[in-house]
């Protein structure tokens, strides 16, 4: 996807060879016209995979998410991080390791929003060691729904996430694939040699 390719370019500041900050259209301040265009990108990537459902994680997920349940009609559930005096009853739970954060959480997502009938298109922002996306995974499998797929708006493909998710049999769609942040410089790679 060149707009978010440029945007990232433009905007995005590598902070190491292994983080890109991208919160200034992203995950901080969202730029909702970019995410309008995320949003009809991935709508047209699993228009014909029955999305029932959209699974996310709080809170980076949930511009991306939002913009292609409008393009696919279809709610967006979004997993929480913390606990919440409102959700209670049967609760969906995966621990999950946030490299950036340095931290494990348990995310929980109400059971009355996912059930068998659902097919399930999992959002996330970004894609690296792939704990989020296994982890909400776990959530759907505990639901008994299926997962069509995943979609990640930035992808950095030097990790292992990718590879990982792959090799389960998910189908992975990533609309910013970075080969490497290395010398301070983002490097995309090259879409004709990526493995789908």
């Amino acid at each position: 996807m060149i707009m978010l390719q440029e945007k990232i370019k433009l905007e995005g500041k590598v902070l190491s060879d292994q983080v890109l900050k991208v919160d200034s259209f992203l995950n901080h301040q969202i730029d909702p016209f970019l995410m309008r265009e995320v949003g009809k990108e991935f709508a047209g990537r699993f228009k014909n995979e029955g999305i029932t459902k959209i699974l996310t994680l709080e809170s980076s997920g949930i511009a991306p998410s939002v913009m292609t349940g409008l393009e696919l009609n279809a709610p967006v559930v979004f997993a929480r991080k913390r606990s919440s005096l409102t959700l209670k009853g049967k609760l969906l739970t995966a621990a999950v390791y946030s490299f950036t954060k340095q931290e494990e959480n348990t995310i929980a997502v109400s059971g009355e929003h996912l059930n068998e009938t659902d097919r399930v298109l999992i959002i996330d922002d970004f894609l690296a060691n792939g704990q989020a996306a296994l982890g909400l995974a776990e959530i759907v499998k505990q639901s008994g729904a299926e997962i069509a797929g995943i979609g990640i708006v930035i992808e950095k493909s030097f990790q292992d996430g990718g590879k990982l998710l792959r090799e389960k049999g998910f189908r992975v769609e990533s609309l910013a694939r970075i080969e490497s942040l290395e010398n301070g410089a983002v490097q995309f790679l090259d879409e004709t040699e990526a493995v789908r």
